[in-house]
């Protein structure tokens, strides 16, 4: 007897592998406003945020709470791509060279922080 999953199953099965080695699809084309998934590298998503958001901490409070919802452990790095470089993981010289702020939310290491980039120039004197 030949026994196969349903179709669902396996679509559901292939992602959570495709998820779980990293390699998610880098984003769609954004647009001007939008916040952009570009990808991950292990747990860590990339996230590409319009330049003009990029120094606005309440606008990455509003980011988080919709990347990490329900997540007790949850890392982010947040670029800018102001040469409209092709978005892809690993992300292009162009845009790794732009870091904004970076994001370690881990309930295990008891660790919660939001850093900025030193690029950005915030009055913070825990910069990357």
């Amino acid at each position: 007897m030949n026994r196969r999953a349903p179709l669902p199953v396996l679509i559901r099965r292939i992602a959570w592998l495709v998820a779980a080695c990293g390699m998610l699809p880098p984003a769609a084309a954004a647009g001007a406003g939008d916040w952009a998934l570009a990808g991950r590298q292990g747990i860590i998503r990339l996230v590409i945020v319009p330049t003009a958001q990029a120094g606005d901490r309440a606008a990455y409070e509003r980011q988080i709470e919709t990347l990490c919802a329900g997540q007790e452990t949850c890392f982010v790095n947040f670029f800018t791509n102001s040469t409209g470089a092709a978005v892809q993981v690993p992300l292009p010289e162009a845009i790794s060279n732009e870091p904004t702020a970076l994001l370690r939310r881990s309930a295990k290491q008891g660790v919660d922080g939001f850093r900025w980039s030193c690029r950005m120039k915030k009055p913070v004197a825990d910069c990357f």
